[in-house]
């Protein structure tokens, strides 16, 4: 009977502890979406991640994987997700439209800009875009992607479409003349390159590093992204780091809740393996005039 009895004990306290949780990230549950750097490792990270955030957070958590860059856009549009992990572009965008707030940016490790190598110990709050070709391709900078066929990761992708878009056309070149191939994967894309079927890439800066085992020959066996590859030109551009945005219409403790449990996941170690997802190693709290040079890149991209 005593067992019995301490059982109920602490089965109740258990929901009381929980239900204090709830009560003070002021919602019952919480849905988010992020847009994925492989999408084709995305869906293996969603059912991990929410269960983590759920522990944290002492509610439900659905995740949800972004099919695009205007998917998430839509979704916290709509209401149907309430904290978006966006790209810069993307969320530039849905901030433009009043439905999206930036609590946090997210940090990355540095590049050597001529290895390709990872900085260990380094953090930085940018990035660059960085067109991708053959290594035997002859091409070299902007001006040698005239008239040819390049993959892009959407219209909405900083560094997959609008930061070497802008750049070209400041530079004078015919973007027009080039055949344009719509590709939201990025093995897939740098795949492309590899195998001919397109003559360039854009993506983010430190690819080959990142995708050195995603890009697969007949065999199965990964290729070798440096010797295949080079990159033609990096953007000049500074593109500012993903931004963790909320549904504005969130309370204040509802707002500080979630920041507050994503800063404990980039300090946990499983937390730090989850969000590898993105590429991210930390967070800090977001500066919204980081976003706004991106708006003048969209312009020129869309002009």
């Amino acid at each position: 009977m005593k067992k019995i009895v301490c059982a109920l004990i602490m089965a109740v306290l258990l929901l009381t502890s929980l239900s204090a949780m709830a009560d003070g990230i002021g919602v019952d549950a919480l849905r988010i979406q992020f847009v994925p750097t492989n999408t084709e490792t995305a869906d293996a990270t969603t059912a991990e991640f929410s269960s983590y955030m759920s522990n944290l957070l002492g509610i439900p958590v659905t995740v949800t994987v972004a099919t695009s860059y205007n998917g998430i856009v839509e979704a916290m549009e709509s209401g149907t997700v309430d904290v978006g992990i966006m790209p810069p572009a993307t969320y530039a965008q849905a901030r433009e439209m009043g439905v999206a707030q930036a609590i946090l940016s997210s940090t990355l490790t540095d590049y050597d800009q001529e290895t390709e190598q990872l900085i260990e110990g380094t953090v930085v709050g940018n990035f660059k875009a960085e067109v991708l070709v053959r290594a035997d391709s002859g091409i070299d900078g902007y001006e040698g992607l005239a008239g040819k066929t390049i993959a892009y990761l959407g219209a909405s992708s900083a560094s997959g479409y609008i930061y070497p878009v802008a750049e070209m056309k400041k530079l004078g070149i015919d973007v027009d003349s080039c055949n344009w191939v719509n590709i939201t994967s990025i093995p897939s894309a740098i795949l492309a390159v590899i195998n001919g079927q397109v003559d360039a890439c854009f993506t983010f800066e430190g690819s080959r590093y990142v995708f050195a085992k995603a890009v697969l020959d007949d065999n199965g066996n990964p290729y070798d992204l440096y010797e295949v590859l080079k990159v033609a030109k990096l953007s000049d551009g500074d593109i500012p780091n993903d931004a963790v945005a909320v549904n504005p219409k969130l309370s204040d403790e509802t707002k500080a809740a979630i920041s507050d449990a994503f800063l404990k996941m980039a300090a946990d170690e499983e937390g730090l393996a989850i969000m590898n997802t993105w590429g991210h190693n930390g967070y800090v709290p977001a500066n919204e005039a980081d976003y706004d040079t991106i708006a003048e890149y969209i312009a020129l991209a869309a002009d």
